[in-house]
């Protein structure tokens, strides 16, 4: 990756608001401010548009977070946007989403181990980055495990995912940072 096209902003190119809302992510993530919000709240009022909608679809959707977060990882890894991917490792634990799923999500909906709902769901999101539509028989089968607005919602994260990774790509956003432990007590080489 090269370098970034569009520097992620400080506290006085993003605002506090904006600023405030970026470390509460970076938080979250186990990063410091992500350089994907700091990069979009750039642009104040779009950051904090987007940063609403986001949050209705994750956290606040209506999909179990599981799902939601092996449909984010699937797209990420289908796009090849390691920086949506990584990102989404490290808070999708929290999900019930375990090291085995992570190399599921990669292999696909056709791997074994998945829930019929959860293949279902994996399938759609395939066939939506592919084709960028259902064709009917995915969509009756997706329909016998979610309802018409759990539905819409899964298109909905998807197309949102498509777009992020779009905009990361673009912008040659860099990968963060974890963020070191509080209250280690690494020792010095000599010291107690």
């Amino acid at each position: 990756m090269t370098a970034p096209r569009a520097t992620p902003g400080g506290l006085r190119d993003v605002g506090v608001v904006n600023w405030l809302a970026c470390r509460v992510a970076g938080r979250v993530a186990g990063t410091g401010p992500p350089n994907l919000f700091r990069t979009l709240a750039r642009r104040r009022g779009l950051f904090r548009g987007w940063l609403w909608f986001a949050g209705r679809l994750m956290p606040a959707g209506t999909l179990p977070r599981r799902e939601t977060e092996l449909v984010i990882l699937r797209v990420a890894h289908l796009r090849d946007c390691r920086y949506e991917f990584d990102h989404h490792v490290r808070i999708a634990g929290r999900s019930g989403v375990r090291p085995p799923d992570v190399a599921r999500v990669e292999a696909g909906p056709s791997a074994g181990g998945w829930t019929p709902r959860e293949q279902a769901i994996l399938a759609a999101t395939d066939q939506l980055h592919h084709e960028q539509d259902l064709d009917d028989a995915t969509w009756t089968r997706l329909r016998t495990h979610l309802t018409e607005g759990e539905c819409v919602e899964l298109t909905v994260l998807v197309g949102h995912y498509e777009m992020l990774a779009t905009v990361i790509t673009a912008l040659r956003v860099q990968p963060d940072r974890p963020r070191r432990p509080t209250g280690s007590t690494r020792r010095r080489p000599g010291g107690r």
